[in-house]
């Protein structure tokens, strides 16, 4: 397998290439900057380009979207100091074939790359887990879709107030404030109210204007 590795960081570089070589595999070519690394990601269309996510002239995200914007076959693994799910997000969604933690023991790291040849993702058991919750939580997030009538109803929910109090806030009847409650349950994939208020919270839909209400 041909790499190419992109690290600004010399030291951390030179030892990386020294252990994929020392692992067998052909390392033909190591840069130092983003935009250098496009070029030769381009120009030698290696296997897999290893990628430093945090370089001084450019994102490792940034070289991932712009080389597979002229190569889309393009295998590229981001190598990061951090584990931030947004991050893990955006790499993913941008066409990365793997993320991996420069905090790697050596086994672990050679075993993540050799499992791109069978079509895996170059990712632990523990980031694939972190990225199926991030993900679930994206879907459920994007989901929503609530009406503006929704939201206000979820607010006064919130708020601790009764159907009967929601129905004569918003003019209308009890059965229409159960009709919207069903509907805002659905869409929030919640079981009753208490969740729906929980998670409006958490995710920031409404605000908590009332903390001593039931």
């Amino acid at each position: 397998m041909k790499l190419l590795v992109a690290d600004d960081h010399t030291l951390f570089r030179d030892g990386l290439v020294n252990l994929l070589e020392a692992a067998g595999f052909a390392v033909v070519g190591q840069v130092g900057h983003g935009a250098a690394t496009i070029v030769e990601a381009l120009a030698l269309r290696p296997d897999v380009v290893l990628v430093d996510m945090d370089m001084a002239d450019m994102s490792g995200l940034e070289v991932l979207r712009r080389v597979r914007a002229q190569w889309a076959e393009a295998q590229i693994v981001i190598l990061t100091d951090a584990e931030d799910d947004t991050e893990l997000l955006d790499v993913v969604d941008a066409g990365a074939r793997g993320y991996l933690s420069k905090s790697l023991n050596a086994e672990e790291f050679i075993r993540m790359l050799h499992g791109l040849n069978r079509g895996e993702a170059a990712m632990t058991r523990h980031t694939t887990g972190r990225l199926l919750n991030a993900l679930s939580h994206l879907n459920r997030r994007s989901s929503h879709d609530l009406t503006e009538r929704e939201v206000e109803l979820l607010r006064l929910i919130v708020e601790g107030c009764s159907n009967r109090h929601i129905a004569q806030v918003l003019q209308v009847s009890e059965n229409t404030v159960k009709y919207h409650i069903k509907n805002i349950l659905q869409k929030l994939a919640v079981h009753n109210r208490t969740e729906a208020a929980t998670h409006a919270i958490r995710v920031g839909l409404v605000r908590n204007t009332n903390a001593t209400a039931n």
